[in-house]
């Protein structure tokens, strides 16, 4: 699942032909292991004006014909480099079209949607939905709307939050 910087230039082809052999359209994909269905969505080939991602009509279609046949009990786990709901559109903190891929997914009993891009520890849960961004080990950003954009931290003042249980590195 590639972020911006893997596609900047030629629209992901480097990437695809690197990672993407085995991949549909400009890169998604899905694979079953131990009962639980995995899907890798791409949402930044085609950025926004506003900064958002886009999943398009081709995955959108897809990603509903994935799951069209799978029982509402299987555990779904989805990575997006995006967020797929809305973290802080002002910032192009979301997907434009990712409300219409999360309608596919509200009838099972458990998914998962994990992302990165916003570099904040960002916990969501909607339904039996529970939406999880990562924190970065680089270029910290300020919280949404905790400054006039979404930009490194280049202070040096922040410092990477430590969760209690959960090792990493920390920023100064």
């Amino acid at each position: 699942m590639p972020g911006e910087h893997d596609v900047t230039g030629d629209n992901g082809k480097s990437y695809l032909d690197r990672f993407g052999k085995k991949s549909k359209g400009q890169g998604w994909y899905s694979f079953d292991h131990t009962g639980v269905h995995f899907i890798g969505l791409v949402n930044v080939v085609n950025i926004q004006q506003n900064g958002l991602g886009a999943l398009g009509q081709d995955q959108l279609e897809w990603l509903e014909d994935d799951l069209r046949d799978r029982s509402s009990e299987t555990p779904i786990v989805v990575f997006a480099h995006i967020p797929l709901w809305m973290v802080y559109p002002e910032w192009g903190w979301g997907t434009d079209d990712g409300a219409q891929a999360l309608t596919y997914l509200k009838r099972f009993g458990s998914v998962t949607v994990l992302n990165g891009h916003i570099h904040q520890v960002v916990k969501k849960v909607e339904g039996r939905m529970t939406f999880h961004t990562a924190m970065s080990t680089a270029f910290p950003q300020p919280e949404a709307g905790q400054g006039p954009e979404a930009r490194p931290d280049e202070s040096g003042s922040r410092q990477t939050e430590r969760l209690p249980g959960h090792h990493g590195c920390e920023l100064r």
